[in-house]
C-alpha cells in the first residue's frame, strides 16, 4: 500500500469552520464538529482551513488558533492536515512552519492564488518552501479559483523533492488529468500520492487510480463513500454506482444559482444532519436562500438524510 494512503488513509474531510453570528469563528463548536466526524467515522484523516474551511476568508492567526484546536480536539484519533497555502509564499511558509509548531506533520498548499504565476513560479514557488520547512507536503491544485491549472510536468518535477509527497487535483476541470499526474510522477517517486478533491469527480478518478478524495460532502456522506471504494475494489461496480447517485444528487443542490464554492448552502445541510450549529458562511459569500435550502432539504429527505 502507498505509504501516505497507509496513514491517512482515504478519506480526508476539509472540515467547515464554524462562526459565530458576527463572523468570528467558534472555537468550542469547531472542536464539537471534529468530535462528531471522529466518533461516527466520517473520514480518515482531518483537513484544517482547505478550501471547504474558508482559508482565504481567515486571517493569518485565525488559520493558527484553529490548527492548535484541531490537534488538541482529535486527539491523536485521526491524523490531522494543515491547510497552509496563501497567495505569497513566504507567508506560505510562515504558516506552513506554524503548523508544524501546532504538532502537524503534513500540509496542503493550495497553488498561489491572484497572482496567476507561470508554471516556473509555481515550481520556484514550492521549491523554496520544501526548502525551509521540515513538514510534509501535498501539492492542491484547483484551477477554478487560483486561475492557473498545475501542469503534470511541474508536478512531476516537484515530485523529486523528498517532502513533497503527493498532489490532490480539482479533477473536474480536467477530467483525465489524475492519469497526467500518475504517468509524470510514477519514475521520479512511485510512492507519489494522488488524491481527487471532487466529490462529483469521485467515481471517474478511482477508475484512474486515484488513491482516495478530499470530500467536504463526507461530513454527510462518509459511510457512502468509504463503501464505495470498498465496492470498487471488490469490483461491484453497480452498487459503487448506486451509493454514488445522491452523493451527485446533494453536490448538484450546493451549485444553485451559479454558486462555484458550496459552502453557503453545505453549511445549513451539515448543520441539519449534525445538530452542530455552524453559523453563515462569511461574507463576500451570500448566504443561502429559504428556496435554495427548501431544494436541498427535500433531497437530503428522499435519500434519508433527513
Amino acid at each position: 500500500m502507498n505509504k501516505f494512503v497507509e496513514k491517512y488513509g482515504q478519506i480526508l474531510l476539509p472540515l467547515i469552520t464554524p462562526y459565530n453570528e458576527d463572523e468570528s469563528i467558534n472555537y468550542e463548536n469547531y472542536a464539537k464538529l471534529i468530535d462528531y466526524v471522529i466518533e461516527n467515522d466520517l473520514c480518515d484523516s482531518l483537513i484544517v482551513t482547505g478550501t471547504t474551511g474558508e482559508a482565504s476568508l481567515c486571517t493569518f492567526e485565525e488559520r493558527v488558533k484553529l490548527f492548535q484546536t484541531a490537534v488538541k480536539a482529535a486527539a491523536g484519533r485521526k491524523p490531522v492536515i494543515a491547510g497552509t497555502g496563501c497567495a505569497s509564499t513566504q507567508e506560505t511558509i510562515a504558516l506552513t512552519n506554524e503548523a508544524v509548531k501546532a504538532g502537524i506533520e503534513t500540509v496542503l498548499v493550495v497553488c498561489p492564488f491572484y497572482n496567476k504565476p507561470t508554471q516556473e513560479g509555481i515550481y520556484l514557488h514550492y521549491k523554496k518552501l520544501a526548502e525551509n520547512t521540515t513538514a510534509k507536503i501535498v501539492l492542491y491544485n484547483i484551477p477554478i479559483f487560483v486561475g492557473v491549472n498545475m501542469e503534470a510536468e511541474t508536478v512531476g518535477r516537484l515530485a523529486a523533492f523528498p517532502n513533497i509527497v503527493g498532489v490532490k487535483d480539482e479533477a473536474g476541470i480536467n477530467p483525465t488529468q489524475v492519469t497526467d499526474f500518475f504517468l509524470a510522477t510514477k519514475d521520479v517517486d512511485p510512492d507519489f500520492a494522488i488524491y481527487n478533491g471532487d466529490d462529483i469527480m469521485l467515481l471517474p478518478t478511482i477508475v484512474q487510480g486515484a488513491m482516495g478524495l478530499v470530500s467536504g460532502g463526507a461530513h454527510i456522506f462518509g459511510h457512502e463513500i468509504r463503501e464505495i471504494f470498498k465496492a470498487f475494489a471488490e469490483g461491484d461496480n453497480e452498487k459503487a454506482k448506486e451509493l454514488f447517485v445522491p452523493i451527485y444528487r446533494f453536490c448538484k443542490t450546493t451549485g444553485q444559482n451559479g454558486r462555484i464554492l458550496p459552502n453557503s448552502i453545505m453549511r445549513p445541510a451539515i448543520e441539519e444532519v449534525s445538530g452542530i450549529k455552524l453559523g453563515p458562511a462569511r461574507l463576500p459569500l451570500a448566504p443561502a436562500t429559504e428556496e435554495e435550502m427548501a431544494v436541498t432539504n427535500a433531497v437530503l429527505k428522499e435519500i434519508g438524510k433527513l
